[in-house]
């Protein structure tokens, strides 16, 4: 009784605090994809949390064109090291292939979240403050530009209004749709 009561808690503060730093990988490794601007103040901020285990980690491993691939295998072990932590604590077997496959599941769902969010987050910052600066919101623009640059250029603003977002939104959930089941 005494291991199940302390169980629960102890595997959220896992869940939360490995899920916490896998994000802030990689939000780095998608701004670093995408080349935003590496001195803003969030950009530094995320340098600062995740160098202490990207940087011993980089001098092993070589980046690949413009992807860290560094930041990909930390991202994929830190997942692997929460899903065990939180099967051996749930007093579960650990099967490896298992286990592979479900990180991965996890870190292409937390890509797609990432961009989700920036998305609708970008959109809101459009309706209350437009305009306006701000470091974070032109991290926003730097990665969702990508996404939503293609989608412009095939359907331009009606009436002054940016249809892209909508359709971004609804290509990244059909993606996920499509791509999660197959990992499952």
């Amino acid at each position: 009784m005494q291991g199940s009561y302390f169980t629960n808690p102890l595997e959220f503060v896992i869940s939360t605090l490995f899920s916490l730093y896998i994000l802030a990988i990689m939000l780095r490794f998608l701004l670093g994809a995408f080349r935003a601007d590496f001195y803003n103040p969030a950009s530094q901020f995320l340098v600062r949390i995740t160098n202490p285990l990207l940087v011993p980690l980089r001098k092993v491993i070589p980046s690949i064109g413009k992807f860290d691939s560094a930041a990909l295998l930390l991202m994929l072990i830190l997942q692997i090291i929460s899903l065990v932590l939180v099967l051996a604590l749930r007093g579960g077997g650990i099967p490896v292939g298992a286990v592979l496959l479900s990180s991965i599941a996890e870190l292409v769902s937390l890509m797609i979240n990432v961009f989700i969010f920036a998305i609708i987050i970008q959109v809101i910052l459009s309706w209350v403050n437009p305009g306006s600066y701000n470091p974070v919101s032109s991290l926003l623009y730097s990665l969702t530009s990508p996404v939503l640059r293609p989608i412009q250029r095939l359907i331009p603003p009606i009436s002054g209004i940016d249809l892209s977002p909508l359709v971004a939104l609804l290509g990244l959930q059909v993606l996920r749709m499509l791509v999660l089941p197959l990992l499952a």
